[in-house]
Parts: C-alpha cells; sequence; structure tokens
C-alpha cells in the first residue's frame, strides 16, 4: 500500500474515533510532512513496507538539522508510532518499524506560572474590560482558553454556580465548580454589562459577538510587557497558575486533575512546583 493511502485510512480512522479537530490537524502535519520527506528521498511515491526504522532515523536527523526542539521531535514520533501501531494493527504493512526506534530524551522545564499576587497585579493592569473577566474566570477555573471562549450562556449556571464544560479536549465534558470570587463577577456581567447581541456566547462583544483566543492572549502579552514583565503571559500560563496555586494550598492532586481536566494523573504532575523557600522549610523540619 502506498503511504499516502495508508495515511489518509489513519486520518479516517480519528475522524471517526471522534479525535478532537487539534488532535486531527496535528497528526495530519506531522505525517504530510514525513510523507514528503520520503518522496524526496527516493524521488517518488512511498510504500508503506518498504520503509525501514533507518528511514525513519534520516527522518528523525533531518528534523533535528532544522533546529526543532527535542519536544517537536519527540512529538513526531509519537505520531509515527500512532501511525504504524494502526496500519500493523489492521495489516496495512507488515511490521511495526518504529518499534526499533529509540525515544528521543526531552528535557523536563520548569512551567512557567505566576503567583497570586502577580495575577492579581496583571489583572488590575488590564483596561478591558471584558477581558479583565475572562482572564479572572481563566484563574479561577483553569479552563483553556478555547473552553472559556467557546462558553455557551446555557453552560454557565449561576444558580448553582457551575460550569458545564461541552467537547472539552479530547471530546470530553466535565462541571467546574465557580468559586465564591469569580460567581458575583460573572452575575453582574450578565445582569449588567454583557451587551444586548445576537449570539449565545457567555462572553460576548458588541461588534462580532464573540472573543478571539489570539486577541485576548494579545492583551495579556502587551499587560506584561506594561508591567515591565520579562516573563511572557498567555492564557496557558494562567492554567498553570491556577494549577499551581492549587498544589501549593494542599489541594489533592487528583481534585486539581478533574479540574482541569486530565485523563492522566502524570500530567497533571507538572504544576507541582518547589521554590527555594518552600525546599528550605521542607529541611527545616527535621
Amino acid at each position: 500500500m502506498l503511504l499516502h493511502d495508508a495515511i489518509e485510512e489513519f486520518k479516517r480512522y480519528l475522524t471517526i474515533t471522534n479525535k478532537s479537530q487539534e488532535t486531527i490537524c496535528s497528526y495530519s502535519s506531522d505525517l504530510s510532512s514525513f510523507e514528503s520527506f520520503m518522496e524526496n528521498k527516493y524521488n517518488g511515491p512511498a510504500y508503506l513496507d518498504e520503509i525501514q526504522p533507518m528511514d525513519i532515523e534520516d527522518y528523525l536527523f533531518y528534523l533535528k538539522n532544522k533546529n526543532l526542539q527535542a519536544s517537536t521531535r519527540s512529538r513526531n514520533l509519537y505520531t509515527l508510532r500512532s501511525f504504524w501501531n494502526f496500519s500493523y494493527k489492521n495489516k496495512l504493512c507488515n511490521s511495526n518499524v518504529t518499534v526499533a526506534i529509540e525515544p528521543i530524551k526531552v528535557q523536563r522545564k520548569e512551567r512557567t506560572y505566576l503567583s497570586s499576587d502577580e495575577v492579581s497585579e496583571l489583572i488590575d493592569a488590564i483596561e478591558h474590560p471584558l477581558i479583565k473577566l475572562v482572564v479572572q474566570t481563566l484563574f479561577y477555573t483553569g479552563m483553556r482558553i478555547s473552553e472559556c471562549l467557546n462558553l455557551k450562556l446555557d453552560n454557565v449556571d449561576l444558580d448553582n454556580n457551575i460550569i458545564h464544560i461541552i467537547n472539552g479536549k479530547g471530546s470530553k465534558d466535565r462541571d467546574i465548580p465557580i468559586s465564591k470570587r469569580l460567581a458575583p463577577l460573572l452575575k453582574e456581567y450578565l445582569l449588567n454589562e454583557r451587551p444586548d447581541v445576537n449570539s449565545d456566547y457567555f462572553f460576548a462583544t458588541r461588534k462580532t459577538g464573540r472573543l478571539s483566543a489570539p486577541y485576548v492572549n494579545r492583551v495579556l502579552d502587551d499587560t506584561a510587557k506594561g508591567l515591565g514583565w520579562k516573563k511572557h503571559v498567555s492564557a496557558h500560563i494562567l492554567r498553570h497558575s491556577f494549577a499551581s496555586s492549587l498544589i501549593k494550598h494542599g489541594v489533592n492532586l487528583v481534585y486539581v486533575q478533574k479540574l482541569l481536566g486530565h485523563s492522566n494523573l502524570k500530567v497533571t504532575s507538572i504544576y507541582t512546583h518547589a521554590n527555594m523557600e518552600d525546599l528550605n522549610n521542607s529541611v527545616n523540619l527535621l
């Protein structure tokens, strides 16, 4: 079978199994790059059963020569493993050539996050009222920016103080309690500040009926620079800050996992930070 045809079968499988559009686009991009590499290497269409482990290694070396980070190369290898697992399982090829490939070592970096004081300073400095509220919502709920901006009016239950995330990452639904600090802000917005527009998005603008993620991130970045901060600030950093703050205050990691919508506790554990003060207090307990 041609590599191209097998890739199309795999993409069809991703769609049938309800993988998110983000996942499908990421896998498609990685596999398209690999297909182009193979066609250039052999000056023509590549056949799935003709591809050897050496070809995979050559491709990974090619990515390294493009100065791509180890995390990006590791993701590409993960995509190829998923593709070959599918192909071998469905008898599209005679062997899984990715089994012989060594994993790419990725250095784990400490995640950037903001302290509660820094979040307060950031919020105070934001001049755009609606984005100020979105930032408060992100910090007090830990939602992804896409989840936040896709909220519909029916998803926010202010009577029972629950936000319903519908079709979040991985096509999963979850509920997030609305904190006592956030609830009155959302109620005030809904009763007195939300524009009267023909839009069912909770966070609505008068002009377009909704906010865009790039706009929110641009305001965040501009505000951080205006404060003289050197660290990059984005909506995703607020999600890190939410999780890190909860863990720092002793919240069980499993509860944080549920709030973030992680399927794996190992992913949640990246938010466990320890600064020198924490370490100093720990050794002085002895």
